[in-house]
């Protein structure tokens, strides 16, 4: 058994574990040759691995080791500990997997946020507090929603009702649709934006797509150890 570690230079006594950069793994020609891949960093870097991942067709299973500042995937998953799934691997134990279906936003992939509503905003404001004593944790993002919510509050209801706007956050799956928020995906829909260049957020990074014309859609199931 073989396992990829991405972004971080993990090591064990009874495992097999190669060591790359993220920016090696497009390039990376024996993939199938892993059991696992360990992703190091937050939500944005899964996006960014599986996104090269469905472009080649893999679906190996994900070891989360989140290191950023919110880790919604992996709270989502209540995944263990990356020392406690490789102890396991190590002693040959049952391993658990949870599916988590991602998607397309034209040749974009998200797992589970995309939009240019107050997401958007909030996720620019939230970048622009990562300094100092703000740099990591949750605060910034506290920080950003209170400065916000004026905003938020006065022009919220002006987005829900526009064509041109979209917030997709599959975590609240419950709420299936309401307005121009969505809960749920589970069939394709395009949104018109009639701008060929837009800043999206997508699971909190923020993408620019040169494009008026959004088809978004389920794109595939990934595998994430718990």
């Amino acid at each position: 058994m073989k396992i990829l570690s991405i972004n971080r230079n993990i090591k064990h006594n009874k495992l097999s574990i190669e060591n790359i950069t993220f920016s090696k793994l497009a390039t990376l020609s024996n993939i199938e040759d892993y059991s696992y891949i360990i992703i190091n960093g937050g939500d944005g870097t899964i996006r960014r691995v599986i996104k090269i991942l469905h472009n080649i067709n893999s679906n190996i299973p994900i070891i989360l080791n989140p290191t950023g500042s919110f880790n919604v995937i992996a709270k989502l998953h209540h995944t263990q500990s990356l020392k406690t799934i490789l102890e396991n691997l190590s002693n040959g134990k049952t391993i658990k997997t949870n599916i988590q279906k991602y998607y397309s936003i034209n040749n974009d992939i998200f797992l589970f946020s995309a939009g240019n509503m107050g997401d958007l905003q909030h996720i620019f404001l939230s970048e622009t507090l990562r300094f100092g004593l703000l740099k990591n944790g949750i605060s910034k993002y506290i920080l950003a929603l209170l400065f916000l919510l004026p905003i938020h509050f006065i022009m919220t209801p002006f987005m829900l009702m526009s064509s041109k706007r979209f917030f997709i956050f599959t975590p609240t799956s419950y709420i299936s649709k309401f307005g121009s928020f969505r809960g749920k995906i589970t069939k394709e829909f395009t949104v018109d934006l009639e701008n060929d260049y837009n800043l999206i957020e997508l699971d909190g990074d923020i993408v620019t797509i040169k494009e008026s014309s959004l088809t978004i859609q389920p794109a595939g199931n990934l595998k994430i150890v718990i």
